[in-house]
């Protein structure tokens, strides 16, 4: 499970669409929401959203970090007018937010817009996943950093394979709820349903209140479970994981893989370090793909490490193939200043599932169809793989780089899974 932070404006989407049907019809949200990024024409806003014309509105950055009041980045019940000079003035502007872990500085590049509420009462709620359970927090004091009042919080453990019926919620919350504590009972029921079938691992709603029978969140920080990409693509819709504040923006190359990764329920992942980096390693597994990097960084070549990545799952061939080739463009787009060769190291454990086969094969279309840039580039293949069919792929990598002149060597499980990257590393 990998937890990535989603947007506000997606978090509340994805709640003003599934609430409905999770509370039986009883509760409603109806999302006026907006999300305006550095390409958004504010000219049009009005055209496509009519109602920002006529409310009066709340704007803030949308950008995976909290404490927007507090940091003078929270425009309340303004006019659209308003708003849009507001966001005109701070977009694509840095800016240093301070928050409970410290300073952090980045660009502003995408805000979100919504209808002001007028409201009397502010609740808490938050949802959160754990290894064996999850837990649900309440507070009726909602609003506020609500580490400064946490002995007014009540949670809630519900144990693995239990489902949300078979607590007493409403005996969980404060009596201090009064007329409300059914309701509220009934929304956080409701909240933790989504939450489940929506492969969320972090859903906090700080504040929320309720208003003739609707539930409105005024401020939502949320998680989702990234594997669950392939399963939950129809609910989530066309979601992106952004980057946190002040992280950079990921290239091109990286966004592609980010996409594949999202049409399979194998696992395809890829961060640059260093484009001018010698070493790229193409690994299979997650946990391999941590142990080659090590490795690289221990026998003192950490500058070389171009990328981290991993391939998982047993991919697909074509997949295996489009995620190879986007490695070898981006490695072969300049030789080393200084002549030196550059290595690219196919390794991964002994594959309980994988098809090493399969997979080799969409690397080797990849290899060929890269083969004069990799020899333009000077760049040695090294091979040690293990697993399923491992010896059809071992010799279909001998014969591709005896067929293309390429220097290729392979390696098996007889051989240490780390060795091919001294044996690269320590011949220059």
């Amino acid at each position: 499970m990998a937890q990535r932070g989603i947007r506000e404006y997606d978090a509340k989407r994805l709640m003003a669409q599934a609430l409905p049907e999770f509370s039986g019809g009883k509760f409603t949200y109806q999302a006026d929401v907006v999300l305006i990024g550095p390409q958004t024409d504010l000219d049009n806003v009005p055209e496509e959203h009519p109602w920002v014309k006529k409310a009066k509105l709340v704007a803030k950055p949308d950008q995976l970090f909290g404490k927007r009041g507090k940091n003078n980045l929270l425009y309340v019940n303004k006019s659209w007018g308003e708003v849009k000079k507001w966001i005109q003035e701070r977009m694509n502007k840095k800016v240093t937010i301070t928050q409970t872990t410290g300073q952090t500085t980045g660009v502003l590049t995408h805000f979100l817009v919504e209808r002001f509420v007028p409201h009397d009462r502010e609740y808490y709620v938050a949802l959160t996943t754990h290894r064996d359970h999850d837990t649900i927090h309440f507070s009726t004091q909602g609003g506020v950093d609500i580490e400064e009042v946490w002995d007014t919080v009540v949670t809630l453990g519900i144990p693995m394979l239990s489902s949300i019926e078979e607590m007493d919620v409403e005996g969980f919350l404060p009596d201090e709820l009064g007329a409300e504590k059914t309701t509220v009972a009934e929304f956080i029921t409701a909240l933790y349903k989504l939450f489940v079938d929506y492969h969320f691992t972090y859903l906090e709603l700080n504040p929320f209140t309720l208003q003739k029978g609707s539930v409105v969140p005024l401020d939502a920080v949320a998680k989702l479970d990234d594997y669950a990409s392939y399963q939950c693509a129809e609910k989530w819709g066309k979601i992106k994981f952004p980057q946190s504040f002040g992280m950079p923006q990921p290239t091109g190359e990286e966004d592609y893989v980010a996409e594949l990764d999202e049409r399979t329920g194998a696992s395809l992942k890829l961060t640059l370090l260093n484009l001018q980096g010698r070493v790229w390693n193409l690994v299979a597994g997650g946990g391999a793909s941590v142990i080659y990097a090590d490795t690289v960084v221990d026998l003192g070549f950490a500058e070389e490490l171009a990328m981290y990545g991993e391939y998982s799952g047993d991919p697909s061939t074509e997949l295996t193939y489009e995620y190879t080739k986007t490695i070898l463009k981006l490695m072969t787009k300049q030789k080393d200043p200084q002549g030196r060769p550059k290595y690219l190291l196919i390794g991964g454990g002994i594959a309980n599932f994988t098809d090493v086969a399969k997979t080799f094969t969409g690397i080797i279309q990849a290899i060929e169809e890269y083969a004069d840039h990799l020899k333009k580039t000077n760049v040695k293949i090294y091979v040690r793989r293990g697993g399923p069919n491992y010896k059809e792929g071992l010799a279909k990598m001998r014969k591709m780089g005896e067929r293309l002149g390429l220097p290729v060597e392979v390696y098996g499980p007889e051989t240490h899974m780390t060795k091919i990257v001294s044996m690269a590393l320590e011949e220059q």
